[in-house]
Formats: structure tokens, sequence, C-alpha cells
């Protein structure tokens, strides 16, 4: 049974530390979050894992890296997963061109249950959110698309994909802190 840390402040405040037992309290508490942002973008459970495993090594390694006066961390995590991911995606892309077979119904099922609260109400928000604005965000976040890459698939000049993206982000993270 995983022990909760009572706030980000004191996960990061044991990683400062050095505790590893905080470690394992962040291992517990967020992977799930971390497997299923990296799985959605590489779609390859193996390279999904190694991303998980370069997120906690870099938080692991450099606990200041997030500022918790900034946001909270499963946000925060979640956008450095899908920075690792889309890295790992374009590395994958160029070394090789064969792909791993479709993630079991199993596998997936137990990757969307680790996912959290927070992740519910984001998709809440996201349904509120104008079509062209959810659109954005679904190619960038979830399918790892690079902004130019959504201005060409949707047709729209690569400012009004960035605006589009921006005011769908501050309307989210209106909706989040309310």
């Amino acid at each position: 049974m995983s022990q909760q840390l009572p706030n980000d402040a004191d996960i990061v405040a044991r990683l400062v530390e050095g505790d590893e037992e905080g470690l394992v309290c962040l291992y517990d508490e967020y992977a799930g979050l971390i497997y299923g942002v990296a799985l959605r973008v590489l779609r390859n459970a193996a390279a999904a894992e190694d991303v998980v495993q370069e997120v906690f090594l870099k938080l692991w390694r450099n606990p200041t890296s997030f500022d918790p006066k900034r946001g909270r961390l499963a946000p925060w995590l979640a956008v450095i997963t899908r920075h690792k991911a889309v890295d790992s995606l374009r590395k994958l892309k160029f070394e090789s061109d064969s792909s791993e077979a479709p993630l079991s119904d199993a596998r997936a099922a137990e990757a969307a249950v680790h996912c959290s609260a927070d992740g519910d109400r984001a998709k809440k928000l996201m349904a509120q959110l104008p079509t062209e604005q959810r659109q954005v965000l679904e190619l960038a976040f979830l399918d790892g698309l690079t902004h130019a890459e959504i201005a060409a698939r949707v047709s729209q000049p690569l400012g009004t994909v960035k605006s589009r993206i921006r005011l769908g982000l501050l309307s989210l993270r209106k909706g989040l802190s309310a």
C-alpha cells in the first residue's frame, strides 16, 4: 500500500534531501499517469516504460526543476512526460520503421485505471472548449504533434493554431484552478 504525501512541496522537499522513500511514494502516486501520457503519444508499451523511467530519473537527479509555487506536480509531470515522449517518438521514427504490436485490452485498462481525478476534470473541461481549441489541444498533447504539424493537418495558419492552443490552455487552467 502506498504512503501518500500531503502535498507537492513535501514530495519535492523529500527528493531534495535524497529520500528514496519519497521517490517510491512519488512513483506509486504518479506512475500510472505518466505511463498513460507516454503511451498515448508513443503507442508503444516498451517506449512508454522507458519514458516513465526517464521522467522519474530527471526528477530524482534534479528535484528543484519543479517549483511548487508555479503549479501542481501532476500537470507538470504530464507536460514533462509529453515532451520526453515526443522526443522519443522522433528518435524512434529515425531509428526504426518497425512498430510494436498494439497494446492489449488488459494493459490499456490497467493504464486507464491509474489516471487521476484531475484527468476526469480535464476531460470535462476539454469537452466544454470550442471545437477548434479542443482539436488542436488533442493533436498537440495527446498525439504529440508539433504546432507546424497541427497547422498542416487542420489546414490553418501556424499563428492561428498557436492562438487556439494558448486560449484552450488558458481556459483549462482557469477551470482547473476553480
